[in-house]
């Protein structure tokens, strides 16, 4: 017979996690077609969170604590994230944003402040293109929509620019296509992603310590398995689709806060202005792409001071 009581609860589970950030709680929602987890804390202005790959909800931690002092903070985990649903399709973004924009409604808000982060931030910018009226301000962290521009990313790193963090000038992000291929990662990666996360956050992070090594296996549990590495690859097969669909995007008047590490500001720079009538673009250039681990407390302040202006 087993005795239950001494079976220690799982310490990379949503019920022990949300222990973590006291005043919070797990939450599920059936939109379009779709369950969705997603916590929530704090009273006051919503603000959703939406995180990015290969995150879940927590990777908000270190902000979202500190933000619902001020802000009703709902942290998101998209389709295909964490616990909830992972679906054979609809991981384009325009499908991914109705999402977030179904959930706005089953909770009876009428307009929100966003922010995304990585492909979090695609689909905030999906939704802030396709639902406007429900976006107050739109706040962009390193994870600008898809567009063309993508198709000029190099197959191969130019000479002396791929060591062993990534240049600010010639970035090299080589998942961008291996998260192409369909069937193959989750063969060689399924029980061995922790080898993947470590890698990367050693390569996109400036100090990659201050990613913790709870972090680190809350996330490699999150991807660990088939199903979660296939949905994950989906959000980038889907990005001809996404490309496709910003043609016919007009640019965005609300106000918009990009926020950009060390290896998305200058593309940001570039970018921002052609889709923003009204941006404003900081960057946090001691920071590597995870710059809420790495710097938290700018990230909390460019947020106050964005959204009580």
């Amino acid at each position: 017979m087993i005795n239950h009581s001494k079976i220690s609860p799982n310490p990379h589970s949503d019920e022990e996690l949300i222990k973590h950030l006291p005043g919070f709680t797990n939450h599920y929602a059936e939109v379009n077609g779709v369950k969705l987890h997603y916590v929530e804390g704090g009273t006051g202005a919503p603000l959703i969170c939406l995180p990015g790959w290969p995150q879940t909800w927590y990777s908000y931690r270190s902000v979202a604590i500190e933000l619902s002092k001020i802000y009703r903070i709902i942290i998101v985990d998209i389709r295909g994230m964490g616990n909830s649903e992972k679906p054979v399709s609809g991981f384009d973004k325009k499908t991914m944003a109705k999402d977030i924009m179904e959930l706005i409604k089953a909770l009876h808000l009428e307009k929100v402040n966003i922010i995304g982060h990585d492909i979090g931030g695609m689909v905030a910018m999906s939704l802030a293109f396709n639902h406007p009226q429900y976006i107050e301000k739109l706040i962009i962290a390193d994870g600008m929509h898809p567009n063309e521009g993508m198709m000029q990313m190099p197959l191969m790193p130019a000479p002396g620019t791929f060591t062993e963090k990534m240049d600010a000038n010639m970035p090299y992000a080589w998942w961008m296509s291996f998260n192409q291929v369909k069937g193959l990662p989750e063969q060689i990666l399924k029980g061995r992603f922790r080898y993947l996360i470590d890698w990367l956050f050693q390569y996109v992070m400036i100090e990659d310590a201050k990613m913790s090594e709870l972090e680190r296996a809350v996330y490699a549990a999150a991807y660990n398995d088939k199903e979660s590495i296939r949905a994950a690859n989906a959000w980038y097969q889907s990005f001809t689709e996404d490309m496709e669909d910003a043609k016919s995007y007009q640019p965005l008047s609300m106000p918009v806060l990009g926020i950009g590490s060390y290896v998305s500001y200058n593309y940001m720079k570039m970018a921002m202005p052609y889709v923003c009538k009204n941006s404003n673009l900081k960057g946090i250039l001691n920071s590597g792409h995870y710059m809420f681990e790495e710097h938290p407390e700018i990230v909390i302040d460019l947020i106050k001071n964005f959204l009580t202006d």
